[in-house]
């Protein structure tokens, strides 16, 4: 497949010059992206196979914008995700088998079984959900933001908060205020649309008066920009530079990914609202084959290898299924135990069904 440029369906992205980066980089982006795909492909088998439970949220077709946000991401920064945040939790460098556990509501998982997959958690990474409300990741990310201002001053070394969102959130009085007040404030946060075109079935043209919606950070006076989102090194680039703006100005920025997801809103969708033209012409844009033929043309792979990397994946992704499948359920007596983050006083741990007060026991006409 020949590698997506802007004048194919968002004229004006001029994909990067591949010859720039150097060649593990690049092989290590397509690794993951085939790592998040292969795991998002399985995620979606073992919900119809009643593996997984609840709601189920899907990166596919998104894999690039994943890779480059996560790339432009150091250690020391914070993420907050929407409810779609597979991917973005494997790029993160958390375990797929935890992942798969997590999801499969086992307690190995990153959320020890009690989240599932639009919770997932871990504070060792610094991601900090995983949020099933829409925009309800937008308020705490500017927070943290806000926290990050009391622990030092601007400059390279400074930690930074990505928020992502989704393209219906825009629209949401949340995400006005907290831009609002991160512009106020001078937060260092990045604020990401991952634009799908779609917010659940309705397209961004039928939902938003200014459907470029990286132009609403004109409102509060911050950067604005909308990049290729099937194009990793695109992605790459134009967060790093919006997080150093962050780091260095304490100058938050609004980021606007362009892709489209493959499947439905979730896994349930059947995504019916597209014709089989529209989908037809989503499907020849896959940003993986996209990537991969360019990967192949500037000689960073040859045939063998992108199959290597593909076979890796499908094993990794294989032995999560495998770890999750013979993970220990949650015990109902450790409900409780992350009630709380620290122990509070006379805190209820009464399960469902049992008495408020005690029972008289009849036996020996005392309280039991």
């Amino acid at each position: 497949m020949a590698s997506r440029t802007k004048g194919k369906a968002d004229s004006g992205f001029a994909p990067p010059d591949l010859r720039a980066e150097p060649p593990a980089t690049l092989r290590d982006y397509y690794r993951q992206m085939t790592l998040i795909r292969a795991f998002e492909l399985r995620a979606n088998e073992m919900y119809r196979r009643a593996k997984i439970g609840g709601y189920c949220h899907l990166n596919l077709g998104e894999e690039a914008t994943v890779v480059g946000l996560m790339s432009a991401l150091e250690k020391r920064d914070y993420l907050f995700t929407t409810y779609r945040d597979h991917g973005y939790a494997l790029a993160r460098g958390l375990a797929p088998g935890a992942v798969m556990a997590e999801l499969f509501g086992k307690s190995t998982g990153v959320s020890k079984g009690l989240g599932g997959s639009m919770h997932l958690f871990d504070a060792k990474a610094r991601m900090l959900g995983g949020y099933g409300i829409v925009g309800g990741q937008i308020p705490p990310a500017t927070g943290a933001a806000k926290a990050l201002t009391y622990r030092g001053d601007p400059g390279p070394d400074a930690e930074a908060v990505m928020c992502l969102l989704g393209d219906g959130t825009t629209n949401i009085g949340a995400f006005h205020e907290s831009l609002n007040l991160a512009a106020i404030w001078h937060l260092p946060i990045v604020y990401v649309i991952v634009n799908n075109r779609l917010g659940m079935g309705t397209t961004v043209e039928r939902a938003s008066a200014e459907p470029e919606l990286f132009k609403r950070g004109c409102s509060y006076r911050m950067p604005g920009e909308r990049v290729d989102g099937d194009d990793p090194v695109a992605v790459r680039e134009a967060a790093r530079a919006a997080l150093t703006r962050a780091r260095t100005e304490r100058q938050p920025s609004l980021l606007e990914t362009m892709s489209y997801r493959l499947k439905g809103h979730s896994v349930v969708d059947p995504a019916t609202y597209r014709s089989r033209e529209e989908s037809q012409r989503v499907r020849d844009l896959d940003p993986l084959p996209a990537f991969r033929s360019r990967l192949i043309e500037a000689g960073v792979l040859d045939d063998d290898d992108a199959k290597a990397l593909e076979e890796e994946a499908e094993q990794q992704v294989a032995e999560a299924v495998d770890f999750a499948d013979k993970s220990p359920d949650p015990q109902v007596k450790d409900l409780f135990n992350y009630a709380y983050a620290t122990d509070v006083a006379n805190a209820s741990r009464r399960l469902p069904a049992e008495p408020v007060f005690p029972v008289a026991d009849d036996s020996t006409g005392g309280a039991s």
